[in-house]
């Protein structure tokens, strides 16, 4: 009964495999989860502390959990069994596809990956890449009720929007994004799901993909998770701020009743002196065509160029990015008065054009026109635009001086190639130079 009995060296490797995963499944796992799971909970207390609005247990479920629950949903169940019955296809199978939808969108929230790197390394790159400018947060702001679902409404005007406005509100919550299909890319999809955005494919008419979608969206808001959509449903290739594409917002809309939390939407407008994309913007713009080139080795070289450059002390970045913040719209007000999803986004994204701040290579491109004779004709430009934008209520982030405005406004233009020594638009760049003037372009009509 005890004789010892030959085995293989593998099959004594396996055994000894098996019992060593057995052993950690059942003892030790189970014990570090506890340890770590001590340690997280501690310290989400300390952060919460401190944050304006609490993470919210919606965005801490274990995203399996997550997923199940948006999958078992009896609408999402209803939209799949609606769409085996149009499409002929069995009902698990169509309800399998409602299921790969959810695992589509559902993120994986980690408050560590947020707060411990997400947010330094936004505050890193947005520093590295620009002066960052505040516009005053409206006072309503700290008024707003704790137990309200928020929603932060911007223009698009770089896919650095997401870096910019993930710091101005670190300290106030965190944000839970919708990204386009672009960020979908491994390892950037972790990454980002990690920071609790979730993936929608824009522009899609599946009706059951839509379904799911628009369950996620409502369950969050119902919680109330933060979140921060685009209206425009795109970067903006002509640089003005344009109408809302209702597919977010209507959902929200769709799925809130009054005896639910409010919802509020705070509008941000959204400004840079240099926008990265601007040429291939410009270009898709006159293509009329959103199917942007991806080139990541060019990326990645002049990544390296402006580092380099940039530890040299051979460029202090791209000029200045600014934010603009306007008084909340509440979803409860909205409606009490009779208005409409429709009326809401045109409200929505007249008050974020009203906060995109002017900064001064937008004032020089404005001011600029066909040329100026000298540089103290251009100035008197400027200072006459300046005081016509202000007077409009238009929101001002310049320096102190027009002289510094015209150096931090014009320098940049020059050294492109924008605009000649001699205060003339280059002629193949107009285009371009309507980019950025488009914005103010608003308050002189």
């Amino acid at each position: 009964m005890f004789a010892p009995i030959p085995v293989p060296l593998w099959l004594l490797t396996l055994i000894l495999g098996f019992a060593a995963i057995s052993f950690a499944t059942h003892f030790l796992f189970p014990s570090v989860r506890w340890f770590f799971r001590r340690r997280a909970e501690g310290a989400l207390q300390r952060l919460n502390a401190r944050l304006d609005r609490k993470i919210d247990l919606f965005k801490l479920a274990r995203r399996s959990d997550m997923v199940a629950r948006l999958a078992y949903d009896s609408k999402v169940v209803e939209a799949a069994m609606a769409h085996a019955t149009e499409t002929g296809v069995p009902g698990e199978v169509a309800f399998e596809e409602a299921r790969r939808y959810a695992r589509e969108i559902v993120p994986g929230f980690s408050a560590t990956v947020y707060f411990g790197f997400g947010t330094r390394a936004a505050k890193w790159l947005s520093r590295l890449l620009y002066k960052v400018q505040v516009g005053q947060v409206d006072a309503a702001l700290l008024q707003i009720d704790p137990k309200a679902a928020v929603v932060f409404v911007m223009n698009h005007r770089s896919n650095l929007d997401y870096v910019l406005v993930t710091w101005l509100v670190a300290d106030r919550s965190a944000v839970s994004y919708a990204v386009g299909e672009w960020a979908r890319v491994w390892p950037l999809s972790a990454l980002i799901r990690s920071m609790g955005a979730y993936f929608i494919r824009r522009g899609s008419r599946n009706a059951l993909y839509r379904r799911v979608l628009a369950r996620y969206v409502q369950l969050a808001t119902e919680e109330g998770a933060t979140q921060a959509i685009f209206p425009e449903g795109g970067l903006s290739l002509d640089g003005r701020v344009g109408p809302a594409k209702l597919g977010l917002l209507s959902y929200i809309v769709e799925g809130w009743t009054p005896d639910d939390r409010d919802v509020v939407f705070i509008p941000v407008g959204l400004a840079y002196d240099r926008v990265l994309e601007d040429r291939v913007l410009v270009e898709a713009a006159k293509s009329g065509t959103r199917q942007f080139r991806n080139r990541p080795l060019w990326v990645a070289w002049h990544a390296l160029r402006f580092l380099w450059a940039r530890a040299r002390g051979r460029t202090s970045g791209f000029g200045t990015a600014a934010a603009g913040f306007g008084a909340p719209v509440s979803l409860r007000g909205h409606q009490a008065v009779g208005g409409t999803v429709e009326g809401l986004g045109e409200r929505l994204m007249a008050a974020i054009s009203a906060v995109v701040p002017v900064l001064p290579v937008p004032l020089i491109a404005l001011a600029l026109g066909d040329g100026a004779g000298s540089r103290a004709e251009l100035a008197d430009r400027v200072a006459a635009l300046a005081d016509q934008l202000s007077l409009a209520g238009a929101v001002l982030q310049l320096p102190t001086g027009i002289d510094t405005v015209l150096d931090l406004g014009l320098a940049p233009l020059i050294a492109r190639g924008l605009v000649t020594e001699a205060l003339q638009p280059v002629a193949d760049q107009r285009e371009l130079l309507a980019f950025y003037a488009a914005p103010l372009q608003r308050w002189l009509s």
